[in-house]
């Protein structure tokens, strides 16, 4: 591995921070893009596949510079890790290589950067299963030592930051917090929540924050909710308690549709991006910490255009 750069710091508190959308879904229904287990990381290494994920990471970048906004792009590597990556036949030396050349598309997009503003790469760290099903835990440790190897990766490619998405359990989250620490990264924390506002685990959001950050001494630059409706969780929201106002960023689907309705659904549930943007703005007055918008599945630069939109309004109001 190349040697490693500093990292762009993370922009400071005032400074909204526009991330992209639901990558994957856009590949897949917009663009007819087969994505065996879901991975958009083997696009990285093909002229085709990198030119998509330029065109992808460019709506966003200019969505960011037409509201003065700082950017963070996420790495197409939500399934760059070890198990994942075997069901496609990639060993290690063949998932480094993946992970170098997705780190390198956002690099390419970041090249083009008018902004006045920062612009981060983030490095997506995906769950080792599932995601929306805990099928087996790790503990701290062994989740550390095994996704060591993706961020040791992702830090060598020159990310600024690693985003653990789509957490379901928090001594996962806590592992790559310790992973991203060691390899000297900062590192956000996401969540997916089911449609009663608790993780897969069946653990609060509140405990989930308040334990993550008390195993890892506050490390977390700041907690995301993503993969969920905003109708699945804006209930469970209490602005005036402590953890609530560790959450940082939103990333949420289109659709108010369940995980497992979603799975089975062969059309794309893109929702209204103008309610999606309005029920944004109304979590403001939750989320004290609110800063970085974007999207997940079912989500598109409209969502996030729109987002972006009504968010200046109020700053403007």
């Amino acid at each position: 591995m190349s040697e490693q750069r500093q990292p762009t710091p993370w922009p400071s508190t005032d400074t909204v921070v526009v991330t992209d959308a639901g990558l994957e879904t856009w590949l897949v229904f917009d663009h007819g893009i087969d994505l065996p287990a879901f991975a958009a990381y083997p696009l990285a290494t093909s002229p085709e596949g990198r030119a998509l994920l330029v065109e992808y990471y460019g709506y966003y970048a200019e969505i960011a510079r037409s509201i003065d906004a700082a950017v963070v792009l996420e790495a197409p590597t939500w399934r760059a890790n070890p198990d994942w990556a075997a069901t496609l036949g990639h060993d290690h030396a063949a998932l480094a290589d993946f992970i170098s050349a997705s780190v390198g598309v956002v690099e390419e997009v970041r090249s083009q950067w008018t902004g006045t503003q920062p612009f981060l790469i983030g490095g997506t760290v995906g769950p080792r299963g599932d995601g929306y099903r805990i099928d087996a835990k790790m503990d701290v440790d062994a989740a550390a030592d095994y996704h060591a190897f993706q961020i040791g990766h992702m830090a060598a490619a020159g990310v600024d930051v690693v985003t653990a998405l789509t957490m379901g359990y928090i001594e996962e989250a806590v592992g790559i917090s310790s992973a991203a620490e060691a390899a000297g990264l900062p590192v956000i924390v996401s969540f997916t929540l089911e449609t009663d506002g608790r993780l897969p685990s069946g653990m609060s959001l509140a405990e989930a924050i308040e334990g993550t950050d008390v195993a890892t001494a506050g490390y977390p630059t700041h907690y995301m909710i993503n993969c969920a409706h905003p109708v699945h969780f804006a209930h469970v929201l209490d602005g005036t308690a402590p953890w609530a106002s560790r959450i940082g960023g939103l990333r949420a689907n289109a659709s108010q549709l369940s995980h497992a309705e979603l799975d089975e659904m062969v059309e794309l549930d893109a929702g209204d991006p103008s309610d999606l943007a309005a029920r944004y703005v109304e979590l403001r007055s939750v989320l004290p910490g609110l800063q970085v918008v974007g999207g997940c599945c079912g989500t598109d630069r409209r969502h996030v255009a729109a987002i972006a939109a009504a968010w200046t309004t109020v700053e403007l109001a």
